[in-house]
């Protein structure tokens, strides 16, 4: 496993860190399901590291009822006084409520486009963008404008950058890094 050269911010000490490096980020998934899920872990990562929402990842399936976006759009105040004191995931009030109201806008996206991927592509183009060494683009700031717009919260354009990069919109895996590649 650590033969391999890998980007300069894997935790090569991490096999959760190093398994979503090789195996997801970057890797084009445009599942609904995954759509919605990466967008409400990145929203989670808001000045934490990428690391610590990682190594929380089964939790927050299991608290968030495996990212069922009808679900979570109906969590109340029971529901939320649950996930503050799970230990198990990030309880940050705030995220909390924010991440029940971006799935009711989710889904209004979805309902409105077709799909989250069909909202995405009205930015993005049917293409890939290949791109080292950034953590925000014209991409990111206009999506992450949009979504603010129609009232998401933690989805700045760095958090959206780095969920392009997750769902495989942007590829940047470094130019020493097994993975890299260009177009």
């Amino acid at each position: 496993m650590s033969e391999k050269k890998r980007c300069s911010w894997c935790n090569l000490k991490n096999p959760k860190y190093v398994e979503y490096h090789d195996k997801e980020w970057c890797v084009p998934n445009f599942n609904e399901q995954y759509l919605y899920e990466m967008l409400i872990l990145e929203s989670f990562q808001a000045g934490l590291s990428w690391e610590c929402v990682l190594n929380k990842r089964e939790a927050f399936r299991l608290a968030y009822d495996n990212f069922d976006v009808n679900q979570v759009c109906n969590y109340g105040e029971q529901k939320i006084n649950e996930l503050l004191n799970n230990k198990d995931i990030i309880r940050n009030r705030l995220k909390i409520k924010a991440s029940i109201n971006n799935s009711v806008i989710f889904r209004n996206i979805t309902q409105e486009f077709g799909s989250f991927y069909n909202y995405l592509l009205s930015f993005a183009g049917d293409k890939i963008l290949y791109e080292i060494g950034k953590t925000t683009n014209s991409l990111s700031d206009n999506i992450s404008k949009d979504l603010q717009k129609r009232g998401m919260k933690f989805v700045g354009s760095t958090i959206i950058y780095s969920y392009l990069q997750a769902i495989g919109l942007i590829y940047s895996h470094d130019e020493g890094c097994f993975l890299y590649k260009k177009i």
